[in-house]
């Protein structure tokens, strides 16, 4: 494990909550489309989302 300043803890906390944010949003869209190729766009882009935010986490 690194060793990270406080600050850069803070930091990396807030970017790891955006990325789970942002991942729950990016599954509730997915789940009112209706357009399958959409669908599939936003389901992608929400596990991408949340695997950021377990790599960040796992780092810490």
């Amino acid at each position: 494990m690194a060793n990270f300043s406080q600050s850069e803890l803070n930091s990396i906390r807030e970017v790891v909550s955006s990325h789970q944010t942002m991942s729950s949003k990016l599954s509730t869209y997915a789940s009112q489309c209706q357009d399958p190729n959409i669908k599939q766009m936003f389901n992608q882009a929400g596990q991408d989302a949340q695997k950021s935010a377990q790599n960040l986490i796992q780092m810490l």
